[in-house]
């Protein structure tokens, strides 16, 4: 997996008076301004049924999309409009569960043999009919070494087309999550014709786009605007709206077009724009299940080598405060570095294991935090460094966590670098090398756990600290071959245990999808899904 910061900044301006008033939020307020109380923050996969057609939408996003070419360019504005328009040969559904999709049935002759039987009938917006040759075209361009997925076919040894509408996939070893990363941007099907015709412009402004979805590109200005169109087609449910056009705004000129009805609506990054628009006239919010996360990461400079000093930090750590102060209690203390989208399947049994957690308590517990120290192999001499940007949200997080070490006994301060280079933490080793921790946000985009998990294996990039543990990466190994969902789930919560121990990342907080929509409109997902699945297809009126 490649790790980089997935989310757009997470602000503070205006969130200390957000109030109660969002469908999904059960807090008990009359109404009155008070911060949510996350303890009963409830989480809703999606919106009521649509009754009625609308003619066109007008939908915002927080940037302009780079690409609309997800191999080249990945990016949450550009899979937010692409989600309407390709398909993928599984899709992710509101409550975060797989489901077939282009792929009519899938079979397993062994445990290294995957079969997948296409769906008939399935037009791109050409006209020409979808084949198994357009399907393994994508799945090859996908895996090629230079391409943004091409870490979901490491597994992978081979991969044909065995039918008419037949293609097989081999693997090294049997593999658990393949068809998670299907239900992704690994999974996207493309007209081979067109992605061909296209070259290197493929994704660009005044390209078709080569898909099957419910809607088609029907223009794309760039600097202005990018419309979709419903296309007659589509071999699915016909969608109730007939347009979406999609245009971009930040902070309070987004906020000025919601309230003014000049958007219908937004699929929201940031805390600041949902707490200013609270209790606009006509407007509703929506919170939905993520995987996103709020997490701090240990880095390789040694600050928090000890095991017992990252554990003593985890447990001295002001969650409830940093949940309230810093996000207005839109976000949720969490015990695991991995949000509940997560929980694409058997989720009572991580629901239960998540509980039972005692790691990350949502209240500090400094008296068990001191007595680590204590004992701590190695105490760190120089002050440990906190590596964040200026962004309001992560800065509360660094002075918690600062206020933590010192009330350990340990010295600790912030650098705080530019938000233009924040990033580069993540990717670059050299970038980090600086600071003990970073205060980081992120979402993984299958709805498993154990995509996450791997990040803990001894042979990780992304393992910063250097946790080793030969029982941890072999069991970890065991559930990636474990195909049955209820055994890998077992696995999977030791493996969540043990991570939690090392406290190989220390986690925060969960975050929800935050979903603006008109007051006449109803339909599309409040979930992450809506990244990876066609949401606008849900959309349209309450009332028919």
């Amino acid at each position: 997996m490649k790790l980089t910061s997935r989310l757009a900044p997470l602000g503070i301006a205006g969130a200390l008076t957000l109030t109660a008033a969002c469908a999904g939020a059960d807090t008990g307020s009359s109404g009155k301004a008070a911060g949510v109380d996350v303890s009963r923050l409830k989480l809703t996969p999606t919106t009521a049924r649509a009754a009625g057609a609308v003619d066109s939408v007008n939908w915002l996003l927080e940037d302009e999309p780079d690409s609309l070419d997800l191999d080249t360019q990945g990016g949450s504005a550009g899979r937010t409009v692409l989600s309407n328009v390709c398909e993928r040969l599984y899709q992710l559904q509101p409550d975060m569960s797989v489901q077939p999709s282009l792929v009519a049935n899938e079979t397993r002759p062994d445990a290294r043999t995957l079969v997948l039987t296409l769906r008939d009938g399935v037009t791109f917006h050409d006209g020409s009919t979808m084949t198994a040759d357009d399907v393994l075209f994508s799945l090859r361009r996908h895996a090629a070494p230079e391409m943004e997925q091409s870490d979901e076919f490491e597994n992978v040894s081979a991969m044909a087309k065995t039918g008419a509408r037949e293609i097989t996939v081999r693997f090294k070893q049997p593999d658990a999550l393949f068809t998670k990363a299907l239900a992704g941007d690994a999974g996207l099907v493309y007209d081979k014709e067109q992605v061909e015709k296209a070259g290197k412009d493929f994704g660009t402004p005044g390209q078709k786009d080569a898909c099957s979805g419910p809607y088609e590109l029907s223009s794309w200005k760039s600097g202005d605007s990018l419309t979709l169109t419903r296309y007659d087609g589509y071999h699915g449910e016909k969608p109730l709206t007939g347009r979406v056009v999609f245009r971009w705004a930040e902070d309070s000129a987004m906020v000025n077009a919601l309230s003014t009805h000049a958007a219908d609506g937004a699929y929201l990054d940031t805390v600041s724009t949902a707490a200013a628009l609270l209790g606009k006239p006509g407007l509703k919010q929506y919170y939905g299940p993520s995987t996103a996360t709020l997490a701090l990461i240990p880095t390789e400079r040694g600050g928090l080598a000890d095991p017992d000093i990252r554990r003593a930090l985890s447990l001295a750590l002001d969650r409830t405060g940093i949940a309230r102060s810093g996000y207005g209690g839109l976000v949720e203390p969490w015990a695991t570095p991995v949000g509940s989208g997560a929980w694409g399947y058997e989720k009572a049994t991580f629901d239960a294991a998540q509980k039972q957690l005692t790691d990350a308590p949502a209240e500090p517990d400094l008296a068990a935090a001191k007595e680590l120290v204590k004992k701590a192999r190695t105490k760190p001499d120089s002050p440990i460094v906190i590596g964040t940007d200026s962004t309001q949200g992560r800065l509360v997080i660094a002075n918690a966590v600062r206020a933590a070490l010192t009330q350990l006994g340990l010295k600790a301060r912030i650098k705080t670098v530019p938000s233009a280079t924040y990033g580069e933490f993540y990717g670059d080793k050299e970038a980090r090398s600086g600071i003990d921790v970073l205060v980081a946000d992120w979402y993984i985009s299958k709805s498993d756990p154990l995509g996450f998990y791997d990040n803990g294996l001894s042979t990780s990039s992304n393992n910063w600290v250097g946790y080793k543990s030969s029982d941890y990466d072999a069991e970890v190994e065991r559930a990636l071959r474990t195909i049955d969902d209820a055994e890998r789930a077992t696995l999977v919560v030791d493996i969540q245990k043990r991570f939690s121990r090392a406290a190989v990342w220390i986690p925060v907080a969960q975050m929800p999808t935050v979903l603006v929509l008109n007051g006449d409109l109803t339909g599309p997902p409040a979930s992450m899904a809506y990244l990876y699945s066609p949401w606008a297809a849900r959309l349209g009126a309450k009332k028919g």
